[in-house]
């Protein structure tokens, strides 16, 4: 199982929780170029699954992608290899431009 964040909950946590959570973001190189969060790391969907070992299972782990749906199925993948503290941004960074960013450019 994971947690699902609204972009509002998602920001409230983030201002909140101490260590700050590796914020992950799936998507493609060139969506991230356009727009991200700070902090974020960078690794396609895709490349996941061989960077696995890369990631502590015990951190909090918040994943991103455009409107949630490939970072909830990472999310659901990073749970089923035993990642306990897993969060996924119900609407990505869409969402987060629309209700927290407004500034932030969306494609």
């Amino acid at each position: 199982m994971f947690a699902e964040y609204s972009p509002l909950e998602l920001k409230d946590h983030l201002e909140l929780v101490e260590p700050e959570p590796v914020l992950l973001d799936v998507r493609e190189p060139w969506e991230y170029e356009r727009c991200h969060l700070p902090n974020t790391t960078l690794v396609p969907m895709r490349q996941v699954p061989g960077l696995l070992h890369e990631l502590d299972p015990d951190r909090e782990i918040v994943v991103i992608c455009h409107h949630g749906i490939r970072s909830r199925a990472v999310a659901g993948f990073l749970a089923k290899h035993n990642f306990t503290k897993v969060i996924n941004l119900s609407t990505g960074m869409d969402g987060w431009a629309k209700e927290v960013d407004p500034s932030m450019p969306v494609y």
